[in-house]
């Protein structure tokens, strides 16, 4: 299949992380060309947790995961975003996301594509932490300024803390939200 369009996988440090590959293939059967970016955190999980995830992850996109900014004299070593998908997004990264916080290299893509692409974000987090008041309030910020936010019905519910279903995690929701 002829992909023409580019999507950047933005992970967070949350257990969905270790199935990245379910969206990335889902994307590609869409025609999407993948580029995955880790959280420094979601990074760590998967290069020291699970033996050659990061080199299985290169090779099912073609390219390399990034999770760190390159210096000023370096070249870009991906294609520019036609869309991003945030997912799993954490609480943290939602809260400094929306604050503009732009600390790690997936904050500051995802804060500045804000205004420069279509993004679908796709939270994961315990029904603990989605009361927290400030919570709603970033979500609905970051919808006013256009992320599509699939917290709710037809995205993620979250559930009790200690009681997340890796299987139930909406990663299709979040495929079928992007441009077409």
């Amino acid at each position: 299949m002829n992909r023409t369009r580019t999507l950047y996988v933005i992970a967070c440090a949350a257990p969905p992380a270790r199935r990245l590959s379910v969206p990335i293939k889902a994307a590609q059967r869409a025609g999407w060309d993948v580029c995955l970016i880790l959280t420094p955190s979601a990074h760590r999980w998967l290069a020291e947790d699970t033996e050659g995830e990061i080199e299985a992850l290169e090779q099912l996109t073609g390219h390399p995961v990034r999770h760190q900014y390159k210096l000023p004299s370096q070249p870009d070593v991906l294609p520019p975003p036609d869309a991003m998908l945030v997912a799993p997004l954490t609480n943290n990264t939602l809260a400094k996301w929306a604050t503009a916080v732009s600390d790690t290299l997936a904050l500051g893509l995802i804060t500045e594509g804000i205004a420069l692409v279509p993004i679908v974000a796709l939270p994961h987090f315990n029904e603990a932490q989605a009361a927290h008041p400030a919570v709603q309030r970033h979500v609905d910020f970051l919808r006013e300024a256009g992320v599509t936010v699939l917290l709710g019905e037809g995205g993620f519910i979250p559930h009790k803390p200690k009681h997340g279903d890796l299987d139930a995690y909406p990663w299709q929701a979040a495929i079928d939200a992007l441009p077409s």
